[in-house]
Order: structure tokens, then sequence, then C-alpha cells
């Protein structure tokens, strides 16, 4: 299985932190975490992302900004909301996603 490549987004450090681990902890998952996104979108029009995680803190405009940037950049790429709940949820959650998209 290839590598999944991780953009994370989130205004809470603590938060952004801990889903950080999370997604770096599997061995085919790869993540950067970003609470400014301005930095974010620099590196994502750099680098090939697969799946967008949304965390907590962000303001709905800003949202809606990001994922339009990202689905135009990068159409292929899954834009996830994730507020937490652990991380049997958090992998069953992007993997279920992935699925229904037939990208795994």
């Amino acid at each position: 299985m290839k590598t999944l490549e991780f953009l994370l987004l989130g205004k809470n450090e603590a938060i952004l932190a801990i889903l950080l681990r999370l997604v770096n902890a599997y061995e085919d998952w790869n993540g950067v975490a970003f609470s400014s996104e301005t930095e974010a979108q620099e590196y994502f029009r750099n680098h090939k992302i697969d799946v967008v995680l949304l965390s907590s803190g962000i303001e709905d405009d800003v949202e809606k900004d990001f994922t339009s940037f990202c689905l135009k950049q990068q159409p292929d790429v899954e834009v996830i909301e994730h507020f937490g709940g652990g991380s049997g949820l958090l992998k069953s959650e992007i993997l279920h996603r992935l699925h229904l998209k037939g990208k795994i």
C-alpha cells in the first residue's frame, strides 16, 4: 500500500499535536500540521496530499474557503472534518471515506 499524505489544519495547538501524533503512528501514513491556513495553503500547493483533516477552532468561512482551495488545486483530495473521538474513530473515519471513494 502506498503511503497516504495528510495535511492537518486546526487552531488548537494541543489537539493538533495529538492528531499529528496519531496520524504519524501508522506506518503508511505521513502527516504535517498547520495552525495557519496561509502556511497550509503554501505547503498544499507544493505537495501531493491525499487527505486534509480539519480540526477544531477553524472559523466556518475559513473552513469553506480552505476546502474550496484544496479541491481546486487537487480535485482528488479528501477533506474530512475531525473534531475528536480517539484514534480508533479517526482511522475508521478516514479508511471508510477512502473506501467509499474507491481509493483503497
